[in-house]
């Protein structure tokens, strides 16, 4: 399958397991992680980042990415566990 075949040219959202999910959501997540775990990046940007990282989780969720990739970065992978109800190592 080639992301036309998911989403056309002509469209910029898809409903994907009842949750509406934008063309470039996770493109735009991949950028956010890269910015969250690179030490050099600022303190507003991380803030940013992690903002959208979570207001992301239930498309990229709805879009079963989790369920085929592992997040390597211990950080990224409590921030994203924890939002789906699982306790960080931190909360334990």
């Amino acid at each position: 399958m080639r992301a036309e075949d998911l989403l056309p040219d002509d469209l910029n959202q898809g409903l994907f397991n009842g949750i509406t999910v934008r063309k470039g959501t996770v493109g735009a997540f991949l950028i956010n992680a890269r910015l969250l775990i690179n030490p050099q990046t600022p303190d507003d940007q991380r803030t940013a980042a992690t903002k959208d990282i979570l207001q992301a989780l239930p498309a990229l969720r709805a879009l079963g990415l989790f369920e085929l990739m592992e997040v390597r970065d211990q950080v990224l992978r409590e921030l994203c566990e924890h939002e789906q109800g699982v306790p960080s190592a931190t909360q334990l």
